[in-house]
């Protein structure tokens, strides 16, 4: 366990926006967990869990103590007839893990393809991307009660996963996530339905590895890289909102060809990305704060800009976007400190 004070976070947040914490704790060993715990600096101080940073906004300094998860190793724990069973440690990189299982012929992650962020993160979001999430291929998440220092399992059920949400999203600092469980289906069953993916397989041989390959094409035609010569961004900005099937009707009427998919619970969902673009935001600038001139949902830093220009820029789209269309927007990343006017709740990251 490393212990860094008043330590830049710089480079733990893929915005790239400058924030220092006041503690910073690397862990990287799952016996330093009950020292942390115990050590008295930490006590009665704001506490984030966090992974790879690609989900957050850091609007100022963070006044607490950030435990940094660099927990590795990836292990094949057994098979059946039906399903292979992969413990990953929550420090390990989303994508590189997408990549072995890939390199291995395993199918179940090819669509979650060059999501960045680390393992831990995935069922704190329940991410999720051309028609896959990570609800589908978890079995169990390994935990740590950070009220009682208890170590426990948390299977795929009592994980509460819905869109973009989890029992870990729900109740934030509770549970370190050391571990997750995943189930990889043996029966490849390609899902090829989002528009580009077909297109960008060609004349391919369908196999994990090739959708894995198309499902990056696309994702980098219209999403920003994590290289340096690339803006700092956290992916998409904004969830697809929900809205009833009433209001949904109505905006149909007014705006015919707005798309939209009717999902469970009576609701409706739409494209956040389009709702953006209508009001004009796509490619625009406040000084270094921008949207990506490639894709309406994306937020991105251009240099220099600090998370309180990102959160501003930000604030502007959700106001535009009520005013013209009556629909609450909601950020996808943890924004800290939490805006007064945020419903989103803290998470690991």
């Amino acid at each position: 366990m490393v212990i860094t004070e008043n330590a830049s976070l710089l480079a733990l947040n893929t915005f790239r926006v400058e924030a220092r914490a006041r503690y910073l704790v690397t862990l990287d060993a799952l016996e330093d967990i009950p020292n942390f715990l115990a050590d008295e600096r930490f006590q009665n101080l704001p506490r984030l869990i966090l992974g790879g940073g690609s989900n957050i906004l850091l609007r100022d300094d963070f006044p607490g103590v950030i435990l940094h998860v660099a927990l590795k190793g990836i292990e094949l724990l057994g098979e059946d007839d039906a399903q292979r069973y992969l413990a990953v440690a929550a420090g390990e990189d989303w994508h590189e893990l997408v990549r072995y299982t890939v390199e291995h012929g395993w199918a179940g992650l090819e669509n979650l393809s060059l999501i960045p962020g680390t393992v831990g993160a995935a069922p704190v979001q329940n991410i999720g991307a051309y028609g896959v999430e990570f609800a589908e291929v978890c079995a169990a998440v390994d935990v740590v009660d950070m009220t009682t220092g208890q170590a426990g399992i948390i299977t795929a059920v009592d994980c509460r996963f819905a869109y973009r949400d989890s029992r870990f999203k729900q109740e934030p600092g509770r549970y370190l996530i050391t571990s997750v469980l995943l189930r990889l289906p043996k029966r490849f069953v390609p899902k090829l339905d989002y528009p580009g993916v077909r297109e960008a397989l060609a004349n391919a041989e369908i196999t994990p590895r090739a959708v894995s390959d198309a499902i990056c094409t696309v994702r980098r035609s219209k999403l920003p890289g994590l290289e340096a010569d690339q803006p700092g961004s956290a992916g998409s900005f904004f969830q697809n909102p929900l809205i009833s099937l009433e209001q949904a009707a109505k905006l149909r009427e007014l705006y015919p060809n707005s798309p939209s998919w009717d999902v469970a619970d009576q609701q409706v969902k739409l494209s956040a990305a389009w709702l953006i673009e209508q009001c004009g935001w796509k490619g625009r600038r406040l000084g270094d704060a921008g949207v990506y001139a490639k894709h309406a949902l994306v937020l991105v830093n251009h240099g220099h800009a600090t998370g309180a220009e990102l959160w501003a820029l930000a604030e502007q789209i959700m106001q535009s976007v009520q005013v013209r269309f009556g629909v609450s927007l909601q950020p996808e990343p943890v924004v800290l400190p939490l805006p007064s006017s945020a419903t989103a709740t803290n998470g690991a990251t």
